[in-house]
């Protein structure tokens, strides 16, 4: 079993940054792929971004590539979402997500998952 818990969600204005953190605890963190998700209200969840266990490759959306960078601090058993030049269309619940199989943008691929953090973007 893993334990996520995200935090460092708020309400910004455009432009703002933010950065969002998954706190995991449980079994080895650092043999997990990680990856996070967000859903607006009315709309489907749909991934952002994610990062191998190893932290060696990473993969973005078009949507947040060049504004948005996940790493991860294994010693910490924490993976970041650094979210810089925040529009509106970046308001939704953000969600951190785990596995070990695969790291791949479908959400039902995601064994682990927490429980949420607010992100408003005003305009």
């Amino acid at each position: 079993q893993v334990q996520l818990v995200e935090s460092g969600g708020g309400m910004v204005q455009t432009a703002d940054s933010l950065r969002l953190s998954c706190a995991a605890s449980g079994r080895t963190f650092s043999n997990y792929h990680v990856a996070w998700f967000r859903q607006a209200p009315g709309k489907e969840r749909e991934f952002v971004a994610g990062i191998s266990w190893s932290g060696s490759n990473t993969y973005y959306a078009d949507s947040v590539k060049g504004r948005f960078t996940i790493s991860r601090d294994d010693a910490k058993s924490t993976v970041y979402l650094q979210m810089n030049s925040l529009h509106p269309e970046d308001t939704a619940v953000y969600y951190c997500a785990a596995d070990q199989a695969a790291l791949t943008p479908s959400s039902h691929k995601y064994t682990y998952w927490g429980q949420g953090t607010q992100v408003t973007v005003s305009s």
